[in-house]
């Protein structure tokens, strides 16, 4: 057996089409047209990179795109006193303040000071415990990405077992409950890298999200032969490559469908930021969500 790949490039391509028809029907027909603020401190260039990827998506989908850089030695307070500048801005629909900020400076405030209307990164505890409760504002940009990933694929959640590897607040955590509410009824293990055999936890499941940052945790004798498995890792090899905390080649040989890294999870996390932007606007003035 072979896996099939579940292309995330090509599925980011057709949601941001029909994205970016949204965006246009809503400046039409509402004379509105989203915004999303993207704060960066400091140089680290990963985040350039993301910054820059989001930037040029939010403009190629017809929003209004605003890039904030602030130098690297930014006080706390400096850094707070702009989140709230566009918190007042009603040109803005959604802040996204790029993770990791520069050592001196305190993330988690900075996260709870973002208005929730405009929370599209999904980091405010507000919204956090609005998913808790099973009544999202927003979802979580990278795991709405893997929810998207398995319905174009074609996998049935309800009823199924969904291992999670990983428990972080951006992927992890907020994926376990999605996964929960009413329409996906899956139930789901969430595992993590000090789970007593993990193997023999993973060979349970009949999907597999991998998301811990740790080169080939997910090996072929981890898998259930036919089991989708969904590499959420983001890593650098030796090489400088980059790799996903899935052995993809011998993997690919035991489950029934797998994403690749990158071109899998990675195109949609972004894709995903972009439809949150969309549902921020519309949110905010009262207009009915797709």
């Amino acid at each position: 057996m072979t896996a099939r790949i579940i292309d995330g490039k090509a599925l980011a391509q057709k949601v941001r089409a029909r994205i970016a028809d949204d965006v246009a029907r809503l400046k039409a027909e509402h004379d509105v047209r989203p915004g999303l603020a993207a704060v960066l401190v400091g140089e680290d260039p990963a985040s350039q990179v993301y910054v820059g990827m989001k930037h040029r998506a939010t403009e190629e989908a017809g929003m209004l795109s605003r890039q904030l850089v602030l130098p690297a030695d930014t006080s706390q307070r400096d850094l707070e006193a702009l989140v709230a500048d566009l918190n007042a801005d009603d040109a803005i629909d959604g802040i996204l303040v790029q993770l990791p900020l520069p050592d001196h400076l305190d993330p988690q405030p900075v996260q709870e000071l973002i208005d929730p209307t405009k929370d599209v990164d999904a980091l405010n505890p507000y919204t956090a415990g609005r998913l808790a409760i099973g009544d999202p504002t927003f979802l979580s940009c990278t795991p709405y990405g893997v929810l998207q990933l398995l319905a174009e694929a074609g996998v049935e959640t309800a009823g199924a077992h969904v291992v999670v590897v990983g428990r972080s607040n951006l992927v992890g955590r907020p994926l376990s409950v999605m996964l929960t509410l009413k329409g996906r009824d899956a139930t789901v293990t969430l595992a993590h890298s000090r789970t007593a055999d993990l193997a023999a936890v993973c060979r349970t499941a009949d999907v597999i999200v991998a998301a811990v940052g740790r080169i080939g945790l997910i090996t072929a004798d981890m898998v259930r032969p036919g089991a989708t498995v969904i590499d959420v890792g983001t890593n650098r090899g030796e090489d400088g490559r980059l790799v996903g905390d899935v052995d993809f080649a011998g993997v690919r040989e035991v489950a029934g469908a797998i994403t690749p890294v990158p071109g899998g999870v990675g195109p949609m996390t972004v894709t995903m930021l972009l439809q949150n932007t969309l549902e921020a606007a519309r949110l905010r003035r009262g207009l009915p969500r797709n």
